[in-house]
């Protein structure tokens, strides 16, 4: 069906007199209601006032704009509704949304409204006043409508760019490439916070988009910053999360909340590093014990990457293979073979104090001693069903290290 044409109404000679003598008028002013309302601004909108001499430029350009954009609309009424994104707001640079927000937008436009308002009596030609004040009304309405539309496509276009971005420093973090420049990135970001974890989980079979989005917000909410971005079905999650936590509760404390944003399965977090530049190796300890965490079925959700040691070493991951040896095998073995015999020995009798103390030549209480000294250096307990285990991969790759052409 073709849609039906307004039927033109016939134009009332004396009302388009009093218009074009309101127009004369108008265009008299102009130059005063643009500078009558960046004074008006001047004094009432304390954020106009500490913006920059350039951004208070623009601005005045705009509302001078919005003027002359209403005179040249009010002229000619039949062209229907005025094009007021690219009369008024195409003055200014693109810049300009990102110093002036949305809110401040309104708060201008209601001041130049203001202005013009006040002076209808005197703008309008005698028995023009409801006239111009109508037109003044619907120019209103457009000009809010074209300022919500500016935003929406400043912030839409504002998110993609943010998303390549993020997924441009998730990448790079994973790779370890580029990390000279993940601050500036950060920064373009406005990235601020300190210590950084690395968090990484499955999609599942949940929507890629929406996951992202649920786990930004969420960090959003607790006041952290975040890049969050996907390799394949893998979620990649970079939290700065700033002094929230004390130091010995990160990286798990920082997890916790965000874990139940991730699809099923393990979530994985690396270990707290100073600054976004270093948080590369958060990131690849964290997805290396994604992958070896089906080898630990009951581990925690979360489960700290460091946790995970012994499965990343099995898997092949040699940075987990060089700090089990550093943190484990090493102090045993500065602390003499006493200690490191007693807990091999341990180890190969199904953990039996009594069978350890025979092969030995000692008292038990003696083997229950040695067996707390290496707890107390190592952080893992022998007689502990997956601390014996962490003990046992230690003791074995600090040997193998120990070989000729290791």
């Amino acid at each position: 069906m073709h849609e039906r044409k307004a039927e033109q109404v016939p134009a009332d000679p004396e009302q388009e007199r009093i218009r074009s003598e309101t127009v004369r008028r108008l265009e008299r002013s102009m130059g005063a209601l643009g500078t009558a309302a960046v004074a008006r601004m001047e004094e009432r909108l304390a954020w106009f006032r500490r913006m920059s001499a350039q951004d208070r430029s623009w601005i005045g350009l705009v509302a001078q704009s919005g003027v002359a954009a209403f005179v040249d609309w009010f002229r000619n009424p039949g062209r229907g509704r005025p094009a007021v994104t690219v009369e008024v707001f195409g003055t200014a640079p693109r810049e300009l949304t990102r110093s002036v927000s949305l809110q401040q937008t309104v708060d201008m436009i209601r001041t130049v409204i203001e202005v013009v308002e006040g002076q209808v009596d005197e703008l309008a030609a005698p028995g023009g006043a409801q006239q111009l004040r109508e037109a003044v009304l619907r120019y209103t309405r457009e000009v809010a409508f074209s300022s919500a539309k500016v935003y929406a496509r400043a912030a839409e276009a504002r998110g993609a760019w943010d998303a390549r971005l993020e997924a441009l420093i998730v990448d790079a973090l994973l790779h370890g490439d580029r990390e000279d420049g993940l601050q500036t990135w950060g920064s373009a970001l406005g990235w601020a916070l300190t210590p950084v974890i690395a968090i990484v989980g499955s999609l599942g079979g949940e929507d890629a988009g929406k996951v992202l989005d649920d786990v930004r917000a969420a960090a959003r909410r607790l006041g952290h910053d975040v890049l969050a971005g996907t390799q394949g079905r893998r979620v990649v999650a970079v939290v700065g999360v700033g002094d929230r936590y004390p130091v010995g509760e990160l990286p798990r404390a920082a997890a916790e909340p965000l874990a139940g944003l991730f699809g099923p399965g393990p979530v994985v977090v690396g270990p707290a590093v100073p600054e976004l530049r270093s948080a590369g190796a958060s990131a690849r300890a964290a997805v290396s014990g994604l992958r070896a965490a089906a080898a630990w079925p009951d581990a925690p959700r979360p489960v700290l990457a460091d946790d995970l040691l012994p499965e990343r070493a099995l898997q092949g991951d040699t940075e987990a293979r060089r700090q089990l040896v550093e943190d484990v095998y090493t102090p045993l073995l500065g602390a003499g073979s006493p200690l490191l015999d007693t807990l091999t020995v341990y180890l190969e009798h199904a953990s039996s104090l009594e069978a350890t103390a025979r092969m030995l030549f000692v008292h038990p209480n003696t083997v229950r001693y040695r067996l707390s000294r290496v707890a107390e250096l190592t952080g893992h307990t022998p007689s502990d069903g997956r601390g014996s285990f962490v003990l046992r991969i230690a003791v074995a790759l600090g040997r193998l290290s120990e070989e000729p052409g290791a």
